[in-house]
């Protein structure tokens, strides 16, 4: 199926989509702001998840979810950005289920999180409507 073929949105379902993908946008630029600095709640936080408390360990995780927000939020890039994202979810979910936090509230925010990042996406991008047809 090519782009052109891909089901068109409403003019709802468009703001919809961007208005999810803008909750993403702001969550990963708070995430990743409040990492650039040595804020003491970042380091002890991730002294709590099993990182080791190094300032720049928090600021290079910082740097890469700010890249790949920024991507998302680029129409060219943002099925890249969203793939990166994703993967950035991954590793949040990875540590929550190794340290064995409880599952709804913190195990699976990133799921819940990149529900709305995809859906987001989905809504707002041609590009995905045709690589994921559903309702076909």
């Amino acid at each position: 199926m090519s782009i052109s073929e891909a089901a068109p949105v409403s003019y709802g379902a468009l703001w919809t989509g961007r208005v999810l993908s803008a909750i993403v946008v702001l969550f990963m630029i708070f995430d990743g702001v409040i990492k650039l600095p040595p804020l003491a709640i970042v380091t002890e936080t991730m002294t709590q998840l099993g990182w080791p408390a190094d300032q720049n360990i928090a600021r290079l995780l910082g740097i890469i979810g700010l890249i790949s927000t920024a991507l998302y939020a680029l129409p060219r890039t943002s099925v890249l950005g969203a793939i990166l994202l994703t993967a950035y979810m991954g590793g949040a979910i990875s540590t929550h289920v190794r340290i064995g936090n409880p599952l709804f509230s913190h195990t699976l925010f990133g799921v819940y999180l990149g529900i709305i990042l995809w859906g987001g996406l989905y809504l707002r991008d041609a590009r995905v409507r045709a690589l994921i047809p559903f309702g076909r």
